[in-house]
């Protein structure tokens, strides 16, 4: 198969060639080889059949071509002997092959099945010369830095074989193998015929490689220092997990994942540094504990907690004034004092967006929207809303949380609403403020004072949480029926807003822009063809509803739609459904019979009875106070479920007027020789407050002089022993209530006067209200004749006076 010849220039042989890729063949290298393609293979063969089992190998110009022609091969090249070949079960050949010396290739003689090339020896370069020992010696100088450096047997037992080496260029051309060089470099090595330049090239490059070498090392030194401490305590768990895997005190499942992935999420959240650091500090105690311990699932539940707070993340305003004025309008109707506050807390955070936000305290009878007001702000401003319940509060520690160390420890609800709220600015409603209890458990009123205080919220600290946390930025609205109940630190960290009742005609908009509408959507009944008569609505409010807000109102039109829908639902598919109707007069057998008679003033009033005005929690109320005398008694009876606010004005308006007797024209003996009986109807109700005092005393005054009360008056206001009438709330309701049973003349305290304002002008304009600021005013306006009092006599001071008292009362 070998063919050669002996030219002057060098030997000329004819072999098998085998073209490789992405590497070069040096002479006096033994390199593996996987032969893979057919031509390739074919070449193998051929050289195993041939006595010398030499071959040819030269590297393609381009790697990529799988079946590369012979001008696409480097024209010098590495003649070899195969050392050893094995085939692999895919049919490829494993072949072992030394390089003996460089070859040009000069033509190839056959290409089919394999490369038949015709090549030619090139000359062996002399290596003796003082530069190429210099060299050599320098090679030999950075061999003994490898194993220093890389530390394994493998190398050693190579530098030792090199050292040995009496060829430079062999010393060279097996270092090659160690270096990282490019293709170019090793073909431009290969064929380079001056011994000192491959000298010099190799020198550079394992210099090189070794400068990296020694930079890699000096790395992980310091990496492997700074790690080391972690690494021990890492093979210490590890350990540690193995015992008490054997003692059976381990579960099976791994806790890495588990303690990565809370590290991770701490380390990718934006906690505050202090925040950070008491995470990192229970994640390492979480590590040391076994699953099967008590605290480990603790610890577990609150780092999740501490991870899921919105401790920085703030949802961005809308402070677009319009479309807030047109979310609360569209919301709710009427209430116009709320809508203006929330619009100038917008207009604050629009020049100023680091303002506090203000904490609101929503006061009002059921029914008049407090709750869905709420919502509406937090959707005009573009904010989560989260509500939450206080209403028989007792234990302090369900806003505040549990310290750990109790057993089912949980958070309180301030920091259970933020994490559901998932940002740090929510509009937070804290229902039924004035319901909240106290007992020997803690006085969850005393803890709001921290909650709804702008200058210590910022720092509220969870007993479950134990870490600060900013409450500055949310918005809170309370709510309440009353405000007796709540405390004066409590009242005096919020801003007070009043809900008054809704009148009739408000109510009638309300139900008809609101509440109906919604109550077909909810019964299905959009689509319906569904006709109301204009008066059922306002018959239902006046004979199946008795309050201040709509909570009936809407109750008994979702009744109403309920009866409806269960009307067509039975009507049988085959027959038309028609357009349904109801009338006032149909009423009866859509919602029953009907719930109230119609408020009406009495049409006659006999002497000693009074027509008062009372405010109640579910609105403003008309009573009638009854007084009669009791021949023979000498005690002043008062009953009606009465407490002792009331009783007590009754007492001031009787001993107000004995003391007045003869400047009222009444006879004093009539206290002495008979008893009083002061009686307020509806005695199952409990009845309270100074409002009823004036009406006490013109009872009395009518039943004393005679004369009858008129019918078409009502009134309110406190009595004073000295005979003023001083100023009472509730205004508005009392009025509402007044001018839903007809009664139009109103007696009002002087300094009552401004309350006028809140009272809806379709309303106020249709009573007449009279001001007064003295029993004696009041009784000249309402008794049916004018009394004529009898001239005061001169000097007379205690006749006209409080009994004690320096200062003549004013007479008119």
């Amino acid at each position: 198969m070998t063919q050669a010849e002996q030219p002057e220039s060098g030997i000329i042989v004819t072999l098998p060639l085998v073209p490789v890729k992405r590497t070069v063949l040096f002479p006096e290298t033994m390199v593996p080889f996987t032969i893979g393609r057919g031509h390739s293979i074919a070449a193998v063969e051929a050289a195993m059949n041939s006595e010398e089992k030499s071959l040819l190998m030269a590297a393609q110009r381009d790697s990529e071509k799988e079946d590369p022609a012979f001008n696409d091969l480097f024209q010098i090249g590495t003649k070899a002997v195969i050392k050893q070949m094995g085939r692999t079960p895919e049919g490829h050949l494993q072949i072992l092959v030394q390089g003996i010396e460089r070859m040009v290739l000069l033509k190839p003689e056959s290409t089919d099945p394999f490369f038949m090339v015709r090549a030619r020896q090139l000359p062996q370069p002399s290596e003796s010369g003082t530069e190429i020992e210099a060299l050599h010696r320098a090679l030999q100088d950075l061999l003994n830095q490898l194993p220093e450096l890389l530390g394994t047997q493998g190398v050693t037992d190579m530098v030792a074989v090199l050292r040995a080496e009496k060829s430079p260029l062999s010393v060279a051309y097996r270092l090659i193998s160690l270096l990282n060089l490019s293709m170019d470099r090793l073909q431009a090595l290969l064929e380079q015929s001056d011994p000192v330049e491959v000298l010099r090239q190799v020198y550079a490059a394992l210099s090189h490689e070794l400068q990296i070498l020694k930079l890699r090392h000096e790395i992980a030194s310091q990496a492997q220092a700074e790690i080391g401490k972690s690494q021990r305590e890492y093979f210490l768990r590890q350990q540690l997990k193995e015992i008490q895997q054997e003692l059976g005190e381990l579960e099976t499942v791994s806790e890495d994942s588990e303690v990565g992935e809370l590290k991770t999420r701490i380390a990718d959240a934006e906690l505050p540094e202090l925040v950070k650091v008491e995470a990192m500090r229970e994640l390492k105690r979480l590590a040391k504990l076994p699953a099967a311990s008590a605290d480990h699932q603790v610890i577990r539940s609150y780092l999740e907690l501490v991870l899921e707070l919105p401790w920085n993340i703030s949802t961005e305003d809308n402070l677009d004034l319009g479309n807030a004025r047109s979310v609360l309008d569209k919301d709710h109707y009427g209430i116009q004092d709320v809508k203006e506050r929330i619009l100038e807390h917008l207009a604050v955070l629009k020049l100023n967006p680091s303002a506090k936000a203000p904490i609101l305290c929503l006061v009002g009878p059921p029914g008049v929207g407090k709750t869905s007001l709420g919502q509406s702000i937090a959707r005009a401003l573009g904010r989560s809303f989260e509500r939450l319940s206080l209403g028989g509060l007792h234990d302090e520690a369900e806003l505040r949380g549990h310290r750990r160390t109790y057993v089912g420890a949980m958070p309180g609800r301030l920091i259970q609403a933020l994490r559901r709220a998932k940002a740090n600015n929510p509009v937070l409603m804290l229902d039924e403020v004035d319901k909240v209890g106290k007992d020997f458990r803690g006085d969850p009123a005393s803890a709001l004072l921290e909650v709804l205080d702008p200058e210590q919220n910022h720092t509220f600290r969870d007993n479950y949480l134990d870490l600060p946390f900013d409450l500055s930025k949310v918005m809170f609205i309370t709510t309440a029926n009353s405000m007796d109940p709540i405390s004066n630190p409590l009242l005096d960290r919020m801003e007070i807003i009043r809900l008054h009742g809704y009148s009739h005609q408000e109510k009638l908009e309300i139900a008809n822009r609101y509440l109906w509408p919604r109550r077909l959507k909810e019964a299905g009944l959009t689509d319906r063809p569904i006709t109301l008569a204009n008066d059922v609505i306002p018959h239902i409010i006046k004979r199946y509803t008795r309050e201040a807000g709509v909570r009936q109102l809407e109750q008994m039109l979702g009744r109403l739609t309920r009866k409806m829908a269960l009307h067509l639902a039975d009507t049988p598919t085959d027959q038309p459904v028609g357009s349904l109707s109801i009338r006032q007069e149909e009423l009866g057998e859509w919602l029953g019979i009907e719930r109230f008679m119609p408020e009406e003033a009495r049409k006659t009033l006999p002497v000693g009875v009074a027509t008062g005005l009372a405010w109640t929690e579910s609105g403003g109320d008309v009573l009638y106070v009854e007084s009669s005398l009791l021949p023979g008694g000498s005690d002043l009876t008062i009953t009606g479920h009465i407490g002792e606010v009331m009783q007590e004005s009754a007492q001031a308006a009787r001993s107000y007027l004995w003391s007045r007797a003869k400047s009222l024209g009444i006879e004093p003996p009539v206290f002495k020789d008979n008893g009083m009986h002061i009686h307020v109807p509806e005695g199952a109700i409990p009845k309270d407050g100074p409002s009823a005092g004036v009406t006490m005393a013109t009872a009395l005054g009518s039943l004393l002089l005679g004369i009858p009360v008129r019918k078409d008056t009502a009134m309110t206001g406190e009595c004073s022993l000295s005979g003023l009438v001083l100023p009472v709330g509730g205004i508005k309701e009392k009025l509402l209530a007044a001018h839903r049973i007809g009664i139009r003349r109103i007696i009002l305290p002087r300094a009552n006067q401004k309350d006028l304002k809140d009272v809806p002008e379709t309303v106020r304009s249709d009573l007449e209200v009279i001001l007064v600021e003295s029993i004696e005013e009041v009784l000249k306006q309402v008794l049916a004749r004018t009394p004529e009092f009898p001239p005061v006599e001169k000097g007379n001071v205690a006749s006209q006076s409080n009994p004690g008292s320096p200062f003549p009362l004013p007479l008119n």
